[in-house]
């Protein structure tokens, strides 16, 4: 729908503000709750190792997260302990 005196950009925006859906929140007002009482685990790479990860997720329909949720599961496999199961 074209408004009059705005702009084409400004229209877009305006119309992408008007369809966007409110953030889903928590009754604690965080968004969200995937993250809810997990840890966030930081390791840095090189950017092969980035790519290469990124285009394997992409080939196998997943995210870097199961990849590397499924790699922490094999070395608990490899050293006896209990798998986590997490993606």
């Amino acid at each position: 729908m074209k408004k009059a005196g705005l702009g084409l950009k400004a229209q877009i925006e305006a119309e992408k503000a008007a369809n966007a859906a409110p953030p889903a929140t928590h009754p604690n007002g965080k968004r969200g709750g995937g993250r809810e009482g997990k840890k966030a685990l930081i390791a840095y790479f090189s950017p092969d190792v980035s790519k290469t990860l990124g285009r394997l997720a992409i080939d196998e329909d997943t995210t870097m997260q199961g990849l590397i949720g499924e790699a922490i599961d094999l070395l608990m496999d490899s050293r006896g302990k209990h798998r986590f199961g997490e993606r």
